[in-house]
């Protein structure tokens, strides 16, 4: 009996690069950056080096309406 060792990517758990989330929002790459230390769109993964978003909080942070991610944990003003 063999077992099936194949990745299958989930495409709501998919990662997504700075550039790729600049393009789903239609804004610079540093304006992303800036959203996410102000604590205005959902943070991004570090994984050493690499900085990546998780598509599907992205994706639900645009279906909400885009509220800072700070004031929805409660710590907004």
């Amino acid at each position: 009996m063999g077992t099936d060792h194949s990745v299958h990517p989930d495409p709501a758990c998919e990662l997504l690069d700075v550039r790729t989330v600049a393009a789903l929002l239609g804004c610079s790459t540093r304006h992303i950056y800036r959203l996410a230390d102000a604590g205005l769109m959902p943070g991004p993964l570090r994984l050493g080096h690499l900085v990546r978003w998780r598509r599907r909080r992205i994706l639900a942070w645009l279906e909400e309406g885009c509220f800072a991610e700070a004031t929805r944990k409660g710590r907004g003003r």
